[in-house]
């Protein structure tokens, strides 16, 4: 395996809070970049989705949390500020849940509460069931993971071979992203974002896409592995508290996948009415006080 330094990134927009601490946790020659705000406990940590876009996603949320909690964050491998190793096996799932480990650790995070948006669902299952001492709850927002029926426009297309059709669904294949990358940025995060008003989360997002390259998407797709079994065998390892919050209007997923995380961890559910893959984005308020309540309620919760 080989590891590409991260490219260096476009100057970003003004923030509204920056970091207090940030750095780099190095594991097996892949670097990743973190990023700490506020102090105390306790800790909120806002996991990496599919490398597709790195952590700036989560811009919405960083500066409310961090009025009230101590908030942490890192580019995933393969995009953003973290190094994109070559090789399927770079990116498994494992991986990204010991990059989240290893964060942690340099950060003197002894436990927090893992937030996920899509693929991040993934890393956080297996991070609460492999060492749930470290996971105080589980929150997750819109969830890619194998349960409850894939959407019928999202399996219509096979990724692998070469198509006749570049139309709709059919530019999720890996060689319409070797072909037209902006293309299928355009394309997927249009249908991310079904709400209306979108253009800025659109923009933001394609423009983060483009900070990583086809090739390594590629690969980070083919990493995805884990099926229906896998996920249920971690779903009956979480022992911590859980939010499942979904959207109706889910065209990436589609909802039943969030409806079923939150029944096979016994967790909580909170449907968004007219809310696509990304309500974080859209709907920050309403959000951020569904997870400032969980976060603050886990102190009521009995052991």
């Amino acid at each position: 395996m080989t590891t590409a330094q991260a490219p260096a990134r476009a100057r970003e927009q003004t923030r509204a809070r920056y970091p207090d601490d940030e750095g780099y946790v190095e594991r097996d020659g892949v670097r990743v970049f973190y990023e700490v705000y506020g102090s105390g406990e306790p800790t909120v940590f806002l996991l990496p989705t599919w490398s597709i876009i790195h952590s700036r996603h989560w811009k919405m949320q960083i500066p409310y949390l961090a009025r009230h909690f101590r908030v942490l964050t890192f580019d995933g491998r393969g995009n953003g500020k973290a190094d994109r190793p070559e090789g399927v096996a770079a990116y498994a799932e494992p991986q990204h849940a010991e990059d989240a480990l290893a964060v942690m650790d340099a950060t003197d995070t002894e436990q927090a509460a893992l937030v996920s948006l899509s693929l991040g669902a993934q890393r956080a299952l297996i991070l609460a069931a492999n060492r749930p001492e470290r996971v105080a709850a589980l929150a997750f927002i819109s969830p890619s993971v194998s349960l409850g029926k894939p959407l019928p426009s999202r399996i219509a297309h096979s990724f692998e071979d070469e198509l006749d059709s570049d139309e709709g669904w059919a530019k999720y294949n890996r060689h319409y992203w070797l072909r037209d990358y902006p293309g299928f940025l355009e394309f997927f995060f249009s249908e991310f974002f079904p709400e209306r008003h979108s253009t800025k989360q659109i923009e933001d997002c394609v423009r983060w896409g483009l900070e990583t390259t086809p090739e390594t998407l590629v690969e980070t797709r083919l990493a995805i592995d884990m099926d229906e079994e896998q996920t249920r065998a971690l779903c009956r390892l979480v022992r911590c508290p859980v939010l499942v919050i979904q959207g109706t209007e889910d065209a990436i997923t589609g909802p039943t996948r969030g409806i079923e995380l939150a029944e096979a961890t016994g967790g909580d559910l909170v449907l968004l009415e007219g809310s696509g893959h990304g309500p974080h984005a859209r709907d920050p308020v309403k959000v951020n006080l569904l997870l400032r309540d969980f976060v603050e309620s886990l102190e009521r919760r009995t052991p």
